[in-house]
């Protein structure tokens, strides 16, 4: 099964990780992509260089960031294989040691079947 985890880090936006804080995470990662565990992996820029799209009664609303809901601000994504979601949640635990303070989203993700991928 996949699971899609959604990083949301306690720290304030902007602030750059240490050397320190960067080769933990590049070692665990590197770990997680030969082990078959970690599929996908990515960081977020900052919410200044984004925007939100939003669709309500037909009309679309575009917010240009930063944004001022930084609780809730994902800092980054990764896609990981794991057997179950109990698996998927330990999986996380071991990120969140290594990233630090903050809050993972996991979501298993809708699997394709084989045979309708191959129609595509």
């Amino acid at each position: 099964m996949r699971f899609l985890c959604i990083y949301k880090p306690s720290k304030p936006e902007g602030g750059p990780p240490t050397q320190k804080e960067m080769d933990e995470m590049g070692k665990y990662m590197e770990e997680s992509f030969k082990s078959g565990v970690l599929l996908s992996a990515e960081g977020c820029m900052p919410t200044a260089l984004g925007a939100r799209v939003r669709l309500a009664g037909g009309k679309v609303t575009i917010t240009d960031g930063p944004f001022t809901e930084s609780k809730e601000l994902i800092g980054g994504f990764a896609i990981i294989q794991a057997a179950s979601k109990k698996e998927a949640i330990e999986i996380t635990k071991t990120f969140l040691n290594v990233a630090g303070d903050g809050e993972t989203e996991v979501r298993q993700l809708h699997e394709t079947p084989a045979s309708d991928a191959a129609k595509r």
